[in-house]
């Protein structure tokens, strides 16, 4: 209801043109009984000369009050779901990171694509019919009451049987829906999984073993649909047997000659009229209640995304311009919902303008450092120090705008190359600067040989170029950040010396003035580092320049040896 407050307005001419609707159906049958007795029994044929007029009228009118109550419950229901979805969208983006290490992408999109429609059939289909035919119902039966209270009475011995029907089987729609969602969740998944993935199904023959997932999660929801359906067709059935009984009983007592007596041809026409009426939006009304609860159901999973705490911004100094001076203190860390420690006690300080650069094998902690810099997650135990400042006490915004990240797993938008270089950037951007900047990031080298240089069209996440260039337009984002603090998370481990060459030369005009935290896999491009930090298993085992730790003869310079000799 706090969504519709907005479109008010629509929705209270929707609701007037479905009870019109209902009502010139309810009034032209009331007339029944007038063209019954008058015109076909007294042969007014002056009232049967205006038959066809007022029927042609009945029509015109009915089709006007349609057109109203659809065109404007649609136009609310629409701006409601738009209003969703926008919601969720922007929650999705609020969220912590650690929301979205526990949810799938293909269950979030899931929400944002099937739910919100859900949403939009109960808040438009369904509600047609719940209104248009409920005032029916409501109708008809105060015209049977109206012409016969005796022989309409029985509908009240049959309401709270159909009531209690109906109850019971909502009950059962709304679990069922629940559980559809979740499903149709798991088929979002396993296509998003399949589409990422292709060239590595390919690769490794798994084509079968993907149809055969995706057939159990398919199978899934299509058994959930079929139950829906049956429990649809068995509350349909049941309440139109017990209107039939009620319907049949009428039939019986309107036998009686002293109820004959109190009807007349066209008084009982109508009441026959009226009850064969009642049974379609009698069936409507269960019908539409799947629909109902499904998008109840849909809703509840929406609301439960929008309920979700977004990420907590406790911070209030506004961070301006860093020097980069930064100092780690005995920081551990654990991921929400983990209890193995990923981080013990670690230490340490880099002066501005240094390059500090975290070596280590694959899960000591390195890149849980990078992610807790720009405070993607909260700290437990220890601080983080930037320009002496507590990053717990910076507001996030002016916290990330003093950071320019550079990883292994570039993302880039389905958008042209000077876009993707200028996301995010705040004020006026030249042509001059983007083009200085692509230049200094060596992108113009290919750029020049494309037919829309940097206006070029790039594909989902940059499919149509090599990792080597898209690794040079994620630094040419970084460098127009103009950010006082770099973080290169294994920037260069998935390129081929002759284009980690070339990035070299675009990294170093990156690293200038800045303060580089580098994570590296590749010891050679770290080698003029000011300091380097050996980790292992969450922790600094070694300390010092290159020189120094190939001089200690440890854990560093077993890992160069290891590398020099591969290279060889």
């Amino acid at each position: 209801m706090r969504y519709l407050k907005p479109y008010k307005a629509g929705f209270a001419l929707a609701m007037f043109g479905m009870a019109g609707y209902a009502c010139v159906d309810i009034y032209f049958i009331s007339q029944f009984s007038s063209f019954i007795d008058r015109g076909i029994t007294q042969k007014d044929t002056a009232y049967l000369a205006w038959a066809p007029v007022f029927v042609v009228g009945m029509f015109f009118l009915r089709g006007v009050f349609h057109f109203i109550s659809s065109y404007c419950l649609n136009w609310a229901g629409t701006h409601i779901v738009k209003d969703l979805r926008q919601q969720l969208f922007r929650q999705m983006i609020a969220l912590p990171v650690s929301y979205h290490d526990k949810h799938s992408t293909g269950e979030l999109i899931s929400k944002i694509t099937y739910d919100a429609e859900q949403i939009k059939q109960a808040s438009s289909k369904a509600l047609v019919v719940l209104i248009h035919e409920g005032v029916f119902v409501l109708g008809c039966l105060g015209l049977m009451f109206y012409n016969s209270w005796q022989l309409s009475l029985i509908f009240l011995v049959i309401a709270p049987l159909i009531a209690v029907i109906v109850a019971q089987v909502s009950k059962r729609f709304r679990k069922i829906s629940s559980n559809m969602q979740n499903a149709m969740g798991d088929v979002t998944t396993s296509s998003e999984q399949m589409l990422n993935g292709h060239k590595v199904i390919l690769s490794f023959g798994a084509g079968e073993l993907e149809n055969n997932r995706f057939k159990m999660v398919n199978n899934r929801n299509r058994q959930l649909d079929v139950k829906m359906e049956a429990t649809r067709a068995i509350s349909v059935s049941l309440i139109q047997l017990i209107a039939s009984f009620a319907l049949a009983f009428v039939i019986y007592l309107a036998s009686f000659p002293a109820m004959l007596d109190t009807l007349t041809p066209g008084t009982f026409s109508e009441m026959i009229t009226a009850m064969m009426l009642l049974l379609k939006p009698l069936k409507q009304l269960t019908t539409v209640n799947s629909d109902f609860q499904r998008g109840m159901a849909a809703a509840a999973n929406v609301f439960k995304v929008l309920d979700e705490k977004p990420e907590q911004d406790t911070g209030t100094i506004e961070l301006k311009q860093v020097t980069g001076a930064i100092e780690i203190k005995d920081l551990s860390f654990h991921y929400p919902g983990h209890d193995k420690q990923v981080l013990k006690q670690i230490n340490i300080k880099v002066e501005p303008g240094q390059t500090v650069a975290l070596v280590g094998r694959s899960g000591s902690g390195k890149t849980t450092i990078s992610s807790l810099l720009p405070r993607f997650y909260e700290i437990e135990q220890g601080e983080i120090l930037l320009d002496g400042i507590n990053t717990k006490d910076c507001t996030l915004d002016s916290l990330r705008s003093q950071m320019a990240v550079v990883s292994q797993h570039v993302v880039l938008f389905n958008d042209t190359i000077a876009n993707n270089i200028a996301y995010g950037y705040r004020g006026e951007l030249s042509r001059e600067r983007l083009l200085e900047v692509a230049e200094k990031a060596h992108v113009m080298e290919f750029v020049q040989q494309l037919p829309d240089g940097l206006d070029t069209e790039i594909g989902e996440n940059g499919v149509t170029l090599s990792g080597g260039q898209r690794q040079r337009i994620a630094i040419a984002r970084a460098l127009l950040r103009q950010a006082p603090l770099l973080i290169l998370d294994e920037a260069t481990s998935a390129l081929d010396t002759e284009s980690e060459r070339k990035i070299q030369g675009a990294l170093d005009e990156l690293f200038k003035g800045r303060t580089s935290i580098v994570i590296a896999h590749r010891l050679s491009t770290i080698e003029n580092a000011d300091q380097i930090l050996v980790m292992d298993q969450g922790q600094i085992v070694e300390q010092g320049n290159h020189q120094s730790l190939l001089a200690q003869n440890g854990y560093y310079a077993q890992l160069y040896k290891m590398q020099f000799s591969e290279a060889g």
